[in-house]
């Protein structure tokens, strides 16, 4: 089958009908039908010819060219494709290596079999270039919320028409147990776009957070215009939610305008979500407040926020407990992921249980270290003493204003923690040289007997061992395994040794060792700096 005129025009028919089909670029598809040419020509001449073909984008001929490359002497391999700049002399008046030599050769007759070649080589580049649209069309799009149709459903998950593609709404991505219809229409979240060896794939979302935060853009123009902003979303999709907003303009309320008159803002949301129910809280840099408000509409007592640990513990009056926790734990578990933050509850009278246990404890402590009674004793947990090194150290008119409390009997209250303390230490030091504890780490500043006994048991008994823990090893910390929030234990967590602290321990002993430079650490001063300026001048 010779190109005729009439063919050629076809080519650029058919160039046209199926860009404007496949919504791409027409010079991709003549581009595909050249290298398709290209194919056929090399099947007719011989593979190792280097045949290119152009085809005229305004009368559609086909032209067929032999290209040949000028290649040093040594380096000539391909015979049908390259020549030497000897042989090159026959064409070209000064030829140099690099120069091609064009030659046009008779346009090809396409058999069947090369037709079909050629066919499927225009349909793999056509199916190619609108991938490749889709694809930049829709990773844009990605975290915005797409309307679209519902095709059909394959194993519970939807198959959504959205345009000029196909989305995926998985099983797991649907709100509860809802299900649609064929021509059903549906609003969705564009949660992520990959390129696949099949296909750009668009997957949406309904249950992501995220989701719910585009609509409430949709319906808030605060929002939108960035007057009021969504700083935490927490989601039991389908059951109920809970945002946090603030607002930059001190004259308008961000709950009230998330709300909208009579309820008109929210409730739009809610009835996109299946009627979730939404708790619109304000939001609060003060992590205890922000708790309390996202706690509602439970009733707060008193809040301790741990800021290492990341963990928080909420105080509830005893009929407030069930509403706090909510039903199957959802009100916490939520205000949680909304503040991410662990959340403990507890009663009033369960932490005045821990409190009077905490009491008894310190009360029996300085009833057997310090040979007091129990009143006295008491006395001492009463005005905030809880250990011996507080009593041993603290300033003497500390003591004094403890009721029935002279000097002389403060001095000996002293005495005897010191006393005490000093035994504790030695025999610390005693245990520790026993587990094999070099005099290095023991002379180390910063750490006390009990320290070096606590780190000889758990192995580390030289200066060096001591210099490559890790803080965390040695403060302890929080490692999240499998979404959830795990406890490392760390080897002077007991001391109240804090991260900082470890890393300071550390970083001294490194240098002490000369691994590390102290030059190496400092910051460059800002007379430093100027110094080349300076000299320069």
């Amino acid at each position: 089958m010779a190109i005729t005129s009439a063919n050629q025009l076809e080519l650029l028919q058919t160039a046209e009908a199926v860009a404007r089909e496949k919504m791409i670029d027409p010079g991709l598809v003549i581009e595909a039908m050249e290298e398709s040419l290209a194919r056929a020509a090399k099947s007719r001449y011989g593979s190792e010819m280097d045949i290119r073909v152009k085809i005229d984008r305004k009368t559609g001929r086909a032209a067929f060219t032999r290209v040949r490359t000028v290649v040093e002497e040594e380096a000539l391999e391909n015979y049908q494709a390259e020549l030497t700049v000897e042989q090159a002399r026959q064409y070209l008046a000064d030829p140099k290596v690099g120069d091609e030599i064009l030659e046009e050769v008779p346009p090809v007759e396409l058999g069947r079999i090369a037709a079909q070649s050629a066919k499927q080589v225009i349909l793999q580049k056509v199916r190619e270039a609108e991938r490749d649209r889709q694809y930049e069309e829709f990773r844009d799009r990605a975290g915005t919320i797409i309307n679209g149709v519902v095709k059909r459903e394959e194993y519970g998950n939807v198959i959504v028409d959205i345009g000029r593609g196909e989305g995926i709404l998985r099983r797991n991505e649907k709100i509860g147990r809802e299900s649609y219809r064929n021509g059903d229409r549906i609003r969705c979240y564009i949660k992520d776009v990959r390129r696949e060896a099949r296909g750009p794939q668009v997957f949406l979302s309904r249950t992501a957070t995220e989701f719910m935060a585009e609509l409430f853009k949709m319906e808030v123009p605060e929002i939108y215009d960035n007057i009021i902003e969504i700083k935490a979303v927490a989601r039991d999709p389908g059951s109920r939610a809970k945002i946090a907003v603030v607002s930059y303009d001190s004259s308008i309320d961000p709950v009230g305008a998330c709300v909208g008159m009579r309820g008109s803002r929210v409730q739009a949301v809610v009835n996109e979500l299946q009627g979730e129910k939404i708790d619109i809280i304000p939001w609060n840099e003060d992590m205890p407040t922000f708790l309390v408000n996202a706690l509602q509409p439970a009733e707060v007592t008193k809040v301790v926020l741990d800021e290492e640990a990341e963990r928080i513990e909420v105080v509830v009056p005893n009929e407030q407990l069930s509403l706090a926790i909510g039903r199957r734990g959802q009100n916490v578990r939520l205000a949680s992921q909304l503040t991410g933050l662990d959340i403990d509850i507890m009663t009033e009278e369960e932490e005045s249980r821990r409190r009077q246990a905490e009491f008894e404890e310190r009360t029996k402590l300085f009833m057997d270290t310090l040979d007091l009674d129990e009143f006295f004793a008491q006395l001492l947990v009463s005005e905030g003493f809880t250990n011996l090194e507080e009593v041993a150290y603290v300033d003497l008119d500390e003591l004094l204003v403890i009721d029935g409390v002279d000097s002389s009997t403060a001095a000996e209250l002293q005495a005897r923690a010191r006393d005490h303390l000093e035994e504790m230490n030695r025999k610390a030091l005693d245990h520790a040289r026993e587990l094999g504890v070099e005099q290095g780490l023991i002379d180390f500043p910063g750490l006390t007997p009990q320290m070096i006994q606590a780190l000889a048991e758990d192995g580390v008994k030289t200066l060096e061992d001591f210099a490559t823990c890790a803080d965390w090893e040695l403060a302890g910390g929080w490692t999240t395994v499998n979404g959830e929030r795990v406890k490392d234990d760390g080897i002077l967590e007991k001391f109240d040794v804090s991260l900082a602290e470890a890393q300071n321990l550390v970083m001294t002993a490194r240098i002490q060792l000369g691994w590390v430079d102290p030059a190496d650490l400092e910051p460059e001063s800002e007379d430093a700096a100027d110094e080349p300026e300076e000299a320069g001048a």
